[in-house]
């Protein structure tokens, strides 16, 4: 018995912290077995903060290039001078007396009107009167630049009216104007009457000044460029519709009155005094009008 006691007591202290060790050890290790199989110690994944994703996403989807379109940077521009929309616009009836236009210079023809007063006159330009379309056809033009233009025709048959300065012109208006109609780039010159074009030059500055876009329908170009003439029936031209006027010409056959409008006749300029036409825009303008008047093209 006392032996038995004297072994129990006869363990080291190294014995004692062994043992110790080496039960702490198991325990860890058992944990650790359970950790694994119950996947607890998996690494934990910390979300990336929400401004690196977006980045990462953008960075992901940039295209492979980029094209910076420079900012326009147009500044006022003044208005035109009334001797530029009179050479632009008024000049292609009032130079040669078209359609009752009193033509510039004529003080008799011109006196009746300037009684009536410049804002009256002014008032009959901006929203026409008779056979003249408002703003002389062209939308593009301001009420300054129209009274300008009726001071400019008026005080050179006689009359002492004051026209309104030119002024600066917002971009946007300009930009709009600018589509409309092209801008006037030759210096004013005084409208001479005395030396007023041929009526075919007149059709011909007029119908340049409103170029028409490719692809035009035949209908488009006729009211763009042929009703000029063809409308009123001015400088011998068969009016649209008439039939009678139209039927020698239909008989020339269709290919033919296509050379004659590509390349001109008599007091008819080449495309209606219109280059930026093509020729299948000017045949389908040819074709628009001969069959309006009978024909079957």
């Amino acid at each position: 018995m006392s032996n038995v006691d004297n072994e129990a007591k006869g363990y080291s202290l190294g014995q004692i912290l062994l043992a110790t060790f080496a039960g702490v050890v198991g325990i860890v290790a058992f944990i650790v077995i359970v950790a694994k199989v119950f996947g607890v110690t998996d690494p934990v994944e910390v979300d990336e903060p929400v401004a690196a994703v977006a980045a990462k996403l953008e960075e992901n989807i940039k295209p492979v290039a980029v094209v910076e379109v420079a900012e326009e940077t147009t500044g006022a521009t003044a208005g035109k001078s009334g001797a530029e929309v009179v050479k632009a616009v008024c000049s292609m009836c009032h130079a040669a007396g078209l359609m009752n236009a009193p033509k510039i210079g004529d003080n008799s023809q011109w006196a009746p009107r300037i009684a009536q007063g410049y804002q009256t006159l002014v008032k009959h330009a901006l929203e026409g009167i008779r056979s003249m379309p408002a703003r002389g056809g062209n939308p593009a033009l301001t009420d300054d630049e129209i009274a300008a233009a009726v001071a400019e025709m008026a005080n050179a048959s006689g009359a002492k009216f004051t026209a309104p300065k030119p002024k600066a012109a917002d971009a946007a208006p300009a930009a709009k104007a600018a589509e409309a109609a092209p801008a006037v780039t030759e210096p004013a010159k005084a409208v001479e009457p005395a030396k007023a074009a041929k009526g075919s030059d007149l059709v011909a500055a007029a119908a340049a000044s409103a170029p028409v876009a490719a692809g035009k329908s035949g209908e488009e170009v006729y009211k763009a460029v042929c009703s000029m003439c063809h409308a009123a029936g001015l400088m011998n031209a068969p009016k649209f519709g008439d039939k009678a006027q139209w039927e020698p010409r239909i008989k020339q056959g269709y290919d033919t009155l296509v050379s004659h409008a590509i390349n001109g006749i008599r007091t008819m300029p080449a495309k209606g005094g219109n280059p930026a036409l093509s020729d299948a825009e000017v045949a389908a303008a040819v074709k628009h009008m001969a069959n309006a008047a009978g024909a079957g093209f």
